[in-house]
């Protein structure tokens, strides 16, 4: 076991673009953290419960979810599971969580349902990795509610950078409101194809926009990584030498040197 700190780095996985590499980030980077030997925990609070089943995890009918945490009080330690990456632990989506926003709207203290959620077990962590749904609605604030900083995953193609300001302007909002601590603490482009001027072009606007929050690492286009949510695995499971695996290996390197 690891030295805990008393505050674990919490990081809302973030776009609202789909399709963007989000879940894809969340899994394979919590499972190479986990490799290094932090403790883990990763929040699915997207519906479409993509990381979840990266685990492998069934989203089957009245297993406990996230939902039940945030909207029925249910406490994150019954709703735990280990999964089957070394050293990483899931809060699990369910489809219900579909139905959690007109849900939020009339509850009591509904921006911060999540970050009282995780309260009582955060502390058990080394990171905590949030992975929010493509839209920016309530249960996206709660995860900016939760967590101190935000990793934004950006895909190498045409238009990565539309829509961004206004995730900023959000963000920037839920900071002056709600969370004084939140911050970008870090941007990683996904789905780079390094034989494309395009991916070239998109990279350099990115690192010009967000300057050195871009991480080094960059994720590339890999049918190895889009074959393994299929199997329930991490990348690094699945196929451990893989172009996938050992960037997610290096991004998580960068992840804890930036900590």
């Amino acid at each position: 076991m690891t030295n805990h700190p008393k505050n674990p780095l919490v990081l809302a996985v973030i776009n609202q673009k789909g399709g963007v590499g989000k879940s894809t980030t969340a899994v394979n980077l919590a499972a190479a953290l986990g490799e290094l030997k932090k403790n883990v925990l990763v929040v699915d609070i997207d519906p479409q419960g993509n990381a979840t089943s990266g685990f492998g995890v069934e989203k089957t009918a009245g297993s406990l979810s996230v939902y039940d945490g945030i909207i029925n009080d249910i406490s994150a330690s019954e709703i735990l599971l280990h999964t089957n990456s070394m050293n990483v632990d899931l809060l699990p989506a369910a489809i219900e969580l579909a139905g959690a926003e007109p849900e939020l709207a009339t509850a009591i203290a509904r921006e911060a349902r999540l970050r009282d959620l995780l309260e009582p077990i955060d502390v058990n962590y080394d990171f905590v990795l949030i992975d929010c749904p493509p839209s920016l609605g309530l249960l996206t604030i709660n995860a900016l509610m939760a967590a101190n900083q935000l990793l934004i995953p950006i895909q190498s193609e045409f238009y990565a950078l539309e829509g961004l300001s206004k995730l900023l302007d959000t963000m920037r909002l839920v900071k002056v409101r709600l969370n004084q601590s939140l911050d970008i603490f870090g941007v990683v482009l996904t789905m780079f194809d390094k034989r494309t001027t395009l991916a070239k072009q998109v990279a350099d606007e990115v690192r010009e926009y967000f300057s050195d929050k871009v991480f080094e690492t960059v994720i590339p286009r890999s049918v190895k990584l889009a074959e393994a949510p299929s199997y329930g695995q991490s990348v690094l499971q699945y196929a451990s030498s893989s172009k996938g695996a050992i960037a997610y290996r290096e991004l998580a390197k960068e992840v804890i040197k930036r900590v």
